[in-house]
């Protein structure tokens, strides 16, 4: 069995077919329920020859051109949401073992009505914080204030028995290190139920262009703080797969959900040369390589 498997279908009845208890960490995701398709064409560089027109220029004076890739997308509105979410929730929580935990992953327009189903499957006991991730990047709205902000709900299944490796958290600076002396401003501190991270460059190495994908640095940190090492991460609703990436980057096992297919495409990607399970698909076999029979 490898340490991560790839499964494509409806996440209701994949997680039905879980062993109950089997889980220690989930991290869902879902679609914001914001009205319309999400999308995104990611941008594609190449250089170009001598006396071919590019639009940017780099190192050396090389020239390059910029072209738009591939769209891809998903649907993003639901006439009953919490029809669509409540009975994901009641599955999350049947395969969470005793110890596990899991972490929605919403934007301020759900919420709060998120919440309030999740008190009702957790019991409001469980519910042990509201992490709110920050970024500043993208437009600004000039009748309103700008929102850069998204909502993260932590519920233990069982309130008294949950697990948080305070140690494993990653330390940050201060904000005012003058005013801690230098001790404590070269060790940083840790941080609080607000975390400041920029979210996937457009540019950067770590984008796979699948709408909404979240920044690696966010997973690492929900996956190192409250799951231990060889455990199960599972994400329902696994997009680019950040989930998994964190999860094999510290020695987690992952199982990872998608109804998408272009979904599993960019996780197969971004996951090539890993030991991986395939469940309901299997990828394109690479021409050339030694599966393309």
């Amino acid at each position: 069995m490898s340490d991560l498997k790839l499964t494509l279908g409806d996440n209701l009845p994949v997680l039905a077919g879980l062993e109950p208890g089997s889980v220690d960490l989930v991290y869902v995701d879902p679609p914001f329920n914001t009205g319309k398709p999400r999308k995104h064409a990611p941008l594609q560089t190449r250089r170009v020859a001598d006396g071919e027109a590019g639009d940017r220029r780099g190192f050396g004076g090389r020239t390059y051109a910029t072209t738009k890739g591939a769209e891809r997308s998903y649907g993003d509105a639901f006439d009953d949401f919490e029809a669509f979410l409540v009975p994901r929730l009641e599955a999350l929580h049947r395969v969470l073992k005793p110890d596990g935990a899991l972490f929605l992953h919403l934007d301020p327009r759900e919420v709060h009505y998120a919440k309030v189903w999740c008190d009702g499957v957790f019991g409001r006991a469980s519910f042990m914080n509201e992490l709110i991730w920050a970024y500043d990047f993208g437009g600004r709205a000039k009748r309103r204030w700008s929102a850069k902000h998204d909502n993260i709900l932590w519920y233990a299944k069982d309130p008294a028995r949950y697990t948080f490796h305070f140690d494993a958290m990653e330390r940050i600076p201060y904000m005012a290190p003058g005013l801690v002396g230098k001790e404590k401003a070269a060790r940083g501190k840790t941080p609080t139920d607000v975390w400041w991270h920029t979210i996937v460059p457009t540019a950067g190495k770590e984008r796979t262009g699948y709408p909404t994908q979240k920044p690696l640095g966010v997973l690492r940190r929900i996956v190192a703080v409250h799951s231990s090492p060889g455990e199960l991460v599972l994400d329902a609703f696994a997009g680019s797969g950040t989930t998994g990436a964190a999860a094999l980057e510290l020695g987690r096992r992952a199982h990872l959900i998608d109804a998408n297919p272009e979904a599993l495409a960019v996780m197969a990607a971004r996951f090539a040369g890993s030991d991986v399970t395939y469940e309901g698909w299997a990828p394109e076999p690479v021409p050339g390589g030694a599966d393309d029979t």
